[in-house]
């Protein structure tokens, strides 16, 4: 197999990473994909065990933060670019332990953008660091307006603050050494194989075993949402097609508060296990809100709407739909995640390799 270019793609036994790895690798039967990932509470290899099998890419265990290890990595392979997902996501996380994300969110960062200095100093044309973000860098919004690409940053979290800092590292690399770089911004993504501390997946959960669903405050703060796949679609043209030193805006056109969107799911699920209309719905339990809660986000996607041609596919109902039919259907992923043994997986596919 003649090899066309070599990409590393961090963060891809995630949730986001691992559909942006399915997506390349099977796309591109002639690129190399390495996937780097250390393997943390968040990512399982089983997201990519359909994928197995393909010749075309290649696992390294590795922490970011490590700084010598990630200039092994790019002494090891000759990357032609990095997609870089690998990221600490959750608010709720960043507020009880910040210390976790200013080390993977900046330091890792920082790590990417000197070994791909390094290694691409003396020929920086054809390639390209990718550096995948998030729409709360920009703050809250109030009941009007979107966020753009020219939106002033006003990170409220330790989460949102530390990505808001990646990307202005990203930024710097770029202007300062003339690292060709791109950045995209997402809304809120929801799908298959996301980690169930999130919204969509821990309700999902707590509905089908009759837990109650916790929504925070009133549940009228606002999100737009992106499916998944959408998002990896999104990332694929950018890193295609993108120009360099540009930032892309990725969201789904599609706003809901939380409160509504948890009722859709719970008639979505009344459906789909044939219980009585307006069951799951009495399993929605108000509790304490998080401190410091965006009020809303919402995206303006038109940028790479109008320049690389992209939009969103299924509408929130069919995704939400999609999204349940899949955790529904894969409850023996669902209960590894839940027990931990999830990471059996790895000792057992690549113990001794």
């Amino acid at each position: 197999m003649t090899i066309k270019k070599t990409i590393l793609i961090t963060g891809g036994a995630g949730f986001i990473g691992s559909h942006v790895v399915r997506r390349f690798v099977t796309n591109y039967p002639d690129y190399l994909i390495i996937n780097a990932d250390k393997l943390t509470y968040a990512g399982n290899l089983e997201n990519l065990a359909d994928i197995e099998s393909k010749k075309n890419w290649l696992f390294e265990k590795t922490d970011i933060v490590d700084k010598q290890s990630v200039l092994e990595l790019f002494k090891k392979y000759t990357f032609d670019g990095v997609i870089h997902l690998a990221a600490e996501s959750h608010v709720d996380r960043s507020i009880t332990g910040p210390d976790e994300f200013i080390f993977t969110n900046i330091v890792g960062t920082l790590n990417l953008l000197n070994a791909a200095l390094a290694s691409w100093k003396s020929s920086p044309a054809g390639k390209l660091f990718y550096h995948i973000s998030t729409d709360e860098v920009y703050g809250s919004l109030g009941k009007e307006g979107l966020f753009t690409e020219e939106t002033a940053y006003d990170p409220k979290s330790p989460y949102s603050a530390s990505k808001a800092s990646s990307d202005h590292l990203v930024r710097a690399y770029n202007h300062t050494f003339g690292i060709p770089v791109v950045i995209s911004n997402c809304s809120n993504n929801y799908g298959p194989n996301q980690f169930p501390e999130k919204l969509i997946p821990l309700a999902i959960n707590n509905i089908k075993i009759g837990k109650p669903i916790p929504v925070y405050g009133k549940g009228e703060n606002i999100r737009d949402w992106l499916y998944v796949e959408d998002h990896a679609s999104a990332i694929d043209l950018i890193f295609h097609e993108g120009k360099a030193g540009e930032t892309y805006n990725i969201g789904g056109n599609n706003e809901w508060t939380n409160i509504d969107l948890i009722k859709l799911l719970c008639r979505i699920m009344d459906k789909k296990l044939k219980r009585p209309e307006g069951t799951s719905e009495m399993l929605i339990t108000y509790v304490t809100d998080r401190p410091g809660h965006d009020l809303r986000y919402a995206i303006d996607s038109s940028k790479i709407q109008n320049e690389l041609g992209w939009s969103p596919i299924p509408e929130f109902a069919e995704g939400l739909e999609r999204t349940v039919d899949w955790y529904l259907a894969n409850e023996q992923w669902l209960e590894r995640v839940l027990s931990g043994d999830y990471g059996k997986y790895y000792d057992l596919m690549y113990s001794g390799r």
